[in-house]
Formats: structure tokens, C-alpha cells, sequence
């Protein structure tokens, strides 16, 4: 929409085409009037909106808007914690900006991004970072709110519960079950309670609808995976057929790890496989440098667990400390080396 006026004020996404198994990855407010959202299919989304505008991603530019973004966070604080290319939670306790405002600070990052980056952003100011990433979404879009920690109180008991952090689809539809629509509702239940109905998640339950948040900012989010993966139209017929695409996925996969520079901290390989039922299993093994031979028995492994027709691929790694798994390499090729004649 910046950079197409044409496209404005028009229901718009950006995703996989419909005839070729695409998702929906974000779309414009126009769109989600018709009750489009991210990760829906793109057919059903053209099915809600005929009119819907859907073109392809252009991670390169996402880039360079999310650089410049970032950019512009840190000119106001170190403490910044990225969620996505463009969200992050900033700690601007100690900022010496905007005379220590943190409601002044957010206006003014606000009008640099749009200056910037030409886009519109929105800000959620709060005392901790349950209150700020809700006070976020309040105003959206171009917007910015303010939660007052006088006002925290107020503001969370009136929030329904699957506003609160953690609580998806099917938890929320549990409470609502068991009479609790709102962070209000939840205050009446006992510690013992929540966790008779909801186990350990009971505790962060308990504190969430007392607006209480005791996280701080993580400047360091720790990478557990990279990977890639591809819908396949039609779907893939055989085992034989699956394992002709992996070197495609392997090179891929192997382009993302070096981007990441993430070669020393690999310690799993995996295989993700969706059937055409939908039904998913992923395969996993301990291993330090991805190769097709190694992912050819994974996927041997996962595809007899339904031996049907596949719609996704996807192949990976899991990360570890860095530490942990060079000293791992190291005991294994000793081993290699004393059993070698």
C-alpha cells in the first residue's frame, strides 16, 4: 500500500497464491473486516472477499523497512526485545529521551517510522509487558495508548480471558465453560483453583488477571530452530517422490543456517511431513551438519507412520548452546578415532 497507492483502501493480502495450496501471511484492516487473517488459506480468504487483492511476499524489502525499524528503537534504548520483523518490547525505564516520558518517547518513534519507513506503527505504553503489548493492539491502526499503573487494575478486569498471554482458542473456550469470561471473573477463583482446572499454567493465570508481570526485557531471544519447508500442488504421490525434493529443501535450509550463522549450534536434524488427511508428524535425531542421507532415513521414518500422499515438506535444525554441542562433536569423533583400526 506505501509503496502502490492504487492498493489503498482496497482489501489486500499478502501470501500463496489459491490455486497453488497459499496462506494468507498478513492482510490490511479492509480485509479483516470480511474475517480474513493471517495463516488462513488463501482460498478461503478469496471465498469471504472475491475482491481480494492477494500478491506475493518481498522479504527484501520487509528487510530493510525491519532494519530501519530496529534502528530507530535503539536509538532510544539498548533494552529491546524484537517479537517479529517490526514489534519488539522496549524497556525505557532509564532512557534519558523525551525527558524519561515514555508516552512522549513512543510518539515520537511513531512519527520517525512514518518519516523513515512510511509506514504507520502502534505503541502500547505500560508498566510491565502484559499491560503494554494489550495497550498496543487498543488503537490500531496508528494508534497509541496509555496504561497508567493507577489504571492497571481497572483496565485488566474488564479485559475477556483470551486477551490474556497463553490463553489460545480452546483455553479460553474452557473458561468461558467454567463461567470465567473476564480477568474480573478469574479474580473470584482461589490459587488452588486454577491450578485444580488448569495445572501449573494456573499460577500465570492467577497473576495476569492482576495485570502482575514480573518478565523483563530479553535483549538476547534465544534461536531453538531453522528450517523450511513447501506446499506441494498436487500433492506428492509416493515416499520415492519425497525424497527426489529434499536436495532442493536441503539448499535452502543450508542458505537460511548461514545467513543465521548458526552452523556451530546445531545439535538435532528433523523432518516435517503434512499428509493429505492433514494429518502432521515430525522426525528427529541428534546431529551436527544437515545432510540428505540423514534426513532421507527421517523421512522414510515419518512417511510410514501414514504412507499416503503429502501436501508439505519441511526440513530443519535444532540449535543449542554453542558450549554444549562443540563439546559433544568433541566426544564423538574421539570416539570415531578410538574404534577406527
Amino acid at each position: 500500500m506505501r509503496d502502490d497507492p492504487s492498493l489503498r483502501g482496497r482489501p489486500l493480502a499478502v501470501g500463496g497464491r489459491a490455486d497453488q495450496r497459499g496462506v494468507v501471511a498478513t492482510c490490511n484492516y479492509e480485509a479483516r473486516r470480511f474475517g480474513i487473517h493471517s495463516a488462513m488459506a488463501t482460498a478461503q480468504a478469496m471465498k469471504l472477499c472475491p475482491e481480494l487483492v492477494v500478491i506475493p511476499p518481498a522479504m527484501e524489502k520487509y528487510r530493510i523497512a525491519s532494519s530501519q525499524i530496529m534502528a530507530i528503537y535503539q536509538d532510544y534504548t539498548e533494552i529491546v526485545e524484537p517479537l517479529s520483523l517490526d514489534e519488539a518490547y522496549l524497556d525505557v525505564t532509564d532512557s534519558p529521551h523525551c525527558k524519561g516520558s515514555a508516552t512522549l518517547i513512543a510518539q515520537e518513534i511513531r512519527r520517525r517510522i512514518v518519516d523513515t519507513v512510511g509506514i504507520t506503527a502502534s505503541a502500547g505504553v505500560g508498566p510491565n509487558k502484559f499491560v503494554a503489548k494489550i495497550a498496543s493492539d487498543w488503537n490500531k491502526p496508528d494508534g497509541l495508548f496509555l496504561v497508567r499503573p493507577e489504571e492497571v487494575d481497572a483496565f485488566v478486569a474488564a479485559l475477556p480471558v483470551k486477551k490474556l498471554h497463553g490463553v489460545g482458542k480452546v483455553t479460553a473456550e474452557k473458561l468461558n465453560r467454567l463461567g470465567a469470561q473476564t480477568c474480573a471473573d478469574l479474580r473470584g477463583w482461589s490459587l488452588d483453583k486454577l491450578q485444580e482446572h488448569m495445572g501449573s499454567f494456573g499460577v500465570r493465570l492467577y497473576d495476569l488477571s492482576r495485570g502482575i508481570d514480573h518478565r523483563e526485557v530479553n535483549t538476547s531471544r534465544e534461536r531453538k530452530s531453522i528450517s523450511t519447508e513447501e506446499t506441494y500442488t498436487p500433492d506428492v504421490p509416493d515416499l520415492a517422490a519425497c525424497l527426489k525434493l529434499l536436495p532442493d529443501l536441503h539448499e535452502h535450509l543450508l542458505g537460511r543456517i548461514k545467513r543465521a550463522n548458526a552452523e556451530k549450534f546445531i545439535n538435532k536434524l528433523f523432518v516435517k511431513i503434512k499428509f493429505s488427511d492433514f494429518q502432521q508428524t515430525t522426525v528427529e535425531c541428534v546431529g551436527y551438519a544437515p545432510n540428505i542421507p540423514t534426513y532421507g532415513r527421517l523421512l522414510e521414518t515419518g512417511w510410514a507412520r501414514a504412507s499416503r500422499p503429502v501436501r508439505l515438506l519441511g526440513v530443519g535444525v535444532r540449535l543449542g548452546d554453542t558450549e554444549i554441542v562443540e563439546q559433544l562433536r568433541l566426544f564423538d569423533d574421539s570416539l570415531d578415532d578410538a574404534t577406527t583400526p
